[in-house]
């Protein structure tokens, strides 16, 4: 399942500058990771540590020897900043998988100045989803977008996917995901939809519940959060104070 979704969300080779000698080990690593694990590297990367690379798969980051036969993947932190360099780097691929995603295959409620935006991994019978859902109109009126991504704790398949799945086929999605986040029911529809990429996208990204709001800055807070505390964090993020 995760190499499937993997190659769904891949943002095109970041391989960036490099020397004769990086370049030749990057094609090294790029060639070792597709044969052997089926993954081609969105990025790849010296890492501070000397015959140590970063490898980027998706929204994943890796660490690979320069013989490109060990691989790991962890926190690499550094004990002397007491930073953690994996961190940026994960936050970032979060990022530019939903960026691969696109809004056209999530339910968004704008507000109608955006100040903020946020995207939610949602799911129609999580009890503080619903109740998320109730203060949209405070989350919009503090200029905060929201964007909706399906994950049925259920899994797949289960009654949560199927709501999931009716209220992207609905013909009015907003008012759908509405009605059924109030009810818990709603008429059953099928079409094509996103909601099993999504689920996996979330499951790739760490969700582990729901609500689980990715930030603007990648990061994932997990839960709910009222709409002026929220705001409160959101604007500390792009002040560069949190």
């Amino acid at each position: 399942m995760r190499k499937i979704l993997l190659s769904l969300f891949l943002l095109g080779f970041g391989f960036g500058s490099a020397n004769a000698d990086d370049a030749a080990q990057f094609d090294k690593i790029k060639e070792r990771m597709t044969k052997e694990l089926g993954q081609t590297p969105t990025s790849i990367a010296s890492s501070p540590i000397k015959g140590l690379y970063e490898v980027v798969i998706g929204p994943e980051v890796y660490y690979m020897t320069q013989d490109a036969r060990y691989i790991f993947r962890g926190d690499l932190l550094d004990m002397q900043s007491k930073a953690n360099l994996t961190d940026a780097k994960r936050d970032g691929a979060r990022l530019a998988a939903l960026d691969a995603i696109g809004e056209k295959n999530m339910i968004v409620f704008a507000p109608k100045e955006t100040k903020h935006t946020i995207t939610v991994f949602t799911d129609i019978d999580c009890g503080y989803c619903r109740k998320l859902h109730s203060e949209m109109a405070e989350y919009n009126n503090l200029g905060i977008k929201v964007r909706y991504m399906a994950y049925p704790r259920a899994g797949i398949p289960s009654e949560s996917y199927n709501k999931a799945v009716s209220v992207w086929c609905a013909d009015d999605r907003k008012k759908a995901m509405t009605a059924a986040k109030v009810s818990g029911s709603i008429t059953a529809k099928t079409c094509d939809n996103p909601v099993a990429k999504e689920f996996e996208l979330g499951q790739a990204l760490g969700v582990n519940g729901t609500p689980a709001l990715v930030l603007e800055n990648g990061k994932i807070y997990p839960g709910y959060a009222p709409a002026k505390q929220l705001s409160e964090l959101l604007d500390k993020i792009k002040s560069g104070k949190s």
